[in-house]
């Protein structure tokens, strides 16, 4: 007699399987910028600035010269992430096996700490597309604001092969006034930002350090080889747009930077779910726009 197995499917162990979580490029501006906290609304961010006059001539007597006190405001938008998951759809799957607990009352997931872990990785990814994207950023450093430098020899499609170019043309054209900072950066794409590395292997593998390449938190950052000026791309930025800021004029405003960390993650008996709640408040403002030098692009 011949054993017949035809009904049975091949078998697959999938409760032996590895679980791999997606973790994304989460981009963290605010590891570089500034950032005003404890903004429930709107609060001013106060500019100030002096007009030095030089007299000549004996006995000067007449006061020239002033001091401008001006605000611009740093208005934040409430973001927030809510989610319930229903871990009685889990029973028949495999991750009924490996992720819940023994018992019909499904009140416990053993993956919570790979769930919150994707929640703020993917909240900070979102959060530096927010504070680089239409309202904030975006508008400062587009060109689209008053005062933002924009060379032409700037305003190129940016390839390997123009970058370089795009970039110090931006440099060569920021104002005197501020050229010794010390917090002078280039923000571009990740994408533009491999196009950069390229073109620097491409011209002189000489001032070329690889290792020089660092990844802060989700930024690649590297210096400007014989400038006092770094670049950073940053998941913030998707399209082709470079600018070049000095970091202190560029301010990001929050309620409380530790609020994407510190969520809400509970069982809601009422609703039978695990649940989360992430909320941040996000902003952001410029100080000076006529120290931008920005390609003008999107």
């Amino acid at each position: 007699m011949g054993l017949d197995v035809s009904a049975l499917s091949d078998f697959n162990n999938e409760v032996a399987g590895r679980i791999v979580p997606k973790i994304v490029f989460e981009g963290y501006t605010t590891s570089i910028l500034p950032v005003q906290s404890g903004i429930k609304f709107q609060e001013p961010l106060n500019i100030f600035e002096v007009d030095l006059q030089i007299q000549s001539g004996d006995c000067v007597s007449n006061p020239s010269g002033s001091f401008d006190a001006t605000q611009r405001t740093i208005a934040v938008t409430q973001r927030t992430s809510y989610d319930g998951l229903c871990l009685d759809n889990l029973n028949p799957k495999y991750l009924g096996i490996s992720a819940l607990e023994k018992g019909s009352y499904n009140e416990t997931f053993k993956l919570a700490s790979v769930y919150t872990e994707q929640i703020v990785n993917q909240m900070k990814k979102a959060d530096d597309a927010f504070l680089w994207g239409s309202g904030q950023f975006g508008d400062w450093t587009s060109g689209s604001t008053a005062g933002v430098v924009i060379p032409d020899a700037a305003t190129g499609s940016v390839s390997s092969a123009t970058i370089l170019g795009i970039t110090d043309a931006m440099i060569e054209n920021l104002s005197d006034d501020v050229a010794d900072r010390d917090d002078l950066t280039i923000w571009m794409s990740v994408s533009n930002f491999r196009k950069f590395i390229t073109a620097l292997r491409g011209i002189n593998n000489y001032y070329f350090d690889p290792s020089s390449i660092s990844n802060r938190t989700g930024i690649l950052q590297i210096a400007y080889p014989f400038q006092n000026v770094k670049v950073v791309g940053t998941a913030g930025i998707s399209g082709d747009r470079i600018a070049l800021m000095p970091d202190a004029y560029a301010v990001v405003g929050t309620d409380e930077l530790s609020d994407v960390d510190n969520f809400q993650l509970w069982y809601d008996y009422n609703a039978d779910q695990l649940k989360h709640r992430l909320k941040s408040k996000l902003g952001s403002q410029v100080a000076f726009p006529e120290y931008i030098v920005s390609n003008g692009l999107n």
